[in-house]
């Protein structure tokens, strides 16, 4: 799966976030300050290229959906990150966290109790 710029991933989230929405829309649901249109038109016609989003054309409006669920991609991603900094090991990027106390021993608790439930 290819990875995504921070611009692309803002979009997606909306995407996401949204199902299907047309290029207002999207551009509603970002932070101020909104980008120019032609600036997220752009991005989406990227994303469609890398087949992260599909669109559905009725006239000359596009309706945008997502092709790649925010699961797959965070699976994905995740992956990647704790290959490329804790040597794919999670039990190295959980212990980081804990040390960094981005993670207390109470969340590490619950995250267990959760794990066992599954």
């Amino acid at each position: 799966m290819k990875v995504l710029t921070k611009a692309e991933e803002q979009i997606m989230q909306v995407i996401w976030k949204l199902d299907k929405a047309f290029l207002k829309e999207i551009i509603d649901e970002l932070p101020n300050p909104k980008p120019h249109n032609n600036t997220v038109a752009t991005i989406i016609k990227i994303l469609t290229e890398k087949e992260f989003v599909g669109l559905k054309v009725y006239g000359r409006m596009h309706q945008y959906y997502p092709l790649v669920s925010k699961d797959a991609y965070s699976k994905t991603t995740m992956r990647s990150f704790v290959k490329g900094y804790f040597e794919g090991s999670f039990s190295n990027a959980v212990s980081f966290m804990v040390k960094e106390n981005n993670l207390s021993v109470e969340d590490l608790e619950l995250l267990l109790k959760q794990l066992k439930k599954k």
